[in-house]
């Protein structure tokens, strides 16, 4: 994931009206034998964005005709072990336009290539793989907190090629809303019915995770790949409009993250790189800082 003004970031956080450019990040996540993880932060004097391509230090993404090309270099904080590799995104099909998340229409989700191909070329640690992909953006002019308590989000794909994305969330300022939307090859975009609320247990955090499948089925947690305090990422196993798949699965707290706790530990899992010439700073809580776009 590519941050501009990431929304994990407490150093963002901490900067009323801070400019987003200064706290960007590539965030990096391998699973299995060879894990590693690594999220740094960098500012503006080692970030650039033109048309085709954005610079975060020495990784970046860019367009090379109708393949996103994802260039890492990257570091994991404490054991410093290195992150080196390319991924190649080909869409087979693009959206043109991003979707409202809530009604006060101040968040926006746009899945950008729903259905896509990917290819994945690791140096460090050696490792290469292909495979369905997926490629979405989000932006907000608000922080995230403020629009939101809670989330959750899942994709899988399904035996016509068509990715089936389903978000629950809940607003602070109104009732609950849900979406369900399928994608195929052909761009064609479709809100489809919701199906049945399926709860998941609970991660050794104690986070809360639900999702939605088809009434009467059961929902299995394969593996929980992220487990913290805030933040969940799971694969399923479910089923979805007659068919058994496997899925991927998100659920983010936004009141967590916006605790003082949670706070003092992020600059332990995201450092910042930045200017010799800027002051290391420990950032404030994010519950106390005045309220404000960013």
């Amino acid at each position: 994931m590519a941050f501009a003004g990431s929304v994990f970031s407490p150093y963002y956080a901490s900067g009323y009206r801070a400019e987003p450019l200064d706290h960007c990040a590539l965030n990096v996540a391998l699973y299995g034998r060879n894990a590693r993880w690594t999220m740094t932060e960098r500012g503006t004097e080692a970030v650039s964005r033109e048309r085709q391509e954005f610079r975060i230090g020495p990784s970046g993404l860019r367009w090379e005709g109708d393949t996103l090309v994802i260039d890492i270099a990257e570091t994991t904080p404490w054991l410093r072990r290195k992150v080196r590799g390319t991924i190649r995104v080909r869409p087979e099909a693009l959206v043109d336009r991003p979707l409202a998340l809530g009604r006060n229409e101040r968040h926006f989700w746009w899945p950008v290539a729903p259905c896509a191909r990917i290819e994945v070329a690791m140096d460090e640690p050696e490792a290469s793989w292909s495979g369905c992909g997926y490629l979405d953006m989000n932006v907000g002019a608000e922080p995230i907190e403020n629009g939101f308590s809670h989330w959750d989000w899942s994709r899988a794909t399904l035996k016509d090629g068509r990715t089936v994305v389903l978000y629950d969330l809940m607003p602070r300022d109104g009732a609950p809303n849900s979406l369900a939307v399928a994608f195929d090859p052909d761009a064609e975009v479709s809100e489809i019915d919701l199906p049945a609320p399926a709860n998941l247990p609970p991660t050794l955090w104690l986070m809360g995770r639900r999702t939605r499948a088809d009434a009467g089925t059961k929902v299995r947690v394969r593996k929980t790949l992220e487990d913290t305090p805030f933040y969940a990422r799971t694969r399923l196993s479910t089923h979805l409009f007659g068919e058994e798949v496997e899925a991927m699965h998100e659920s983010l707290s936004l009141d967590r993250l916006r605790s003082p706790a949670v706070q003092f530990m992020l600059p332990y899992k995201m450092p910042r790189l930045a200017d010799r010439r800027t002051k290391p700073r420990v950032p404030w809580p994010i519950a106390a800082r005045p309220s404000g776009d960013r």
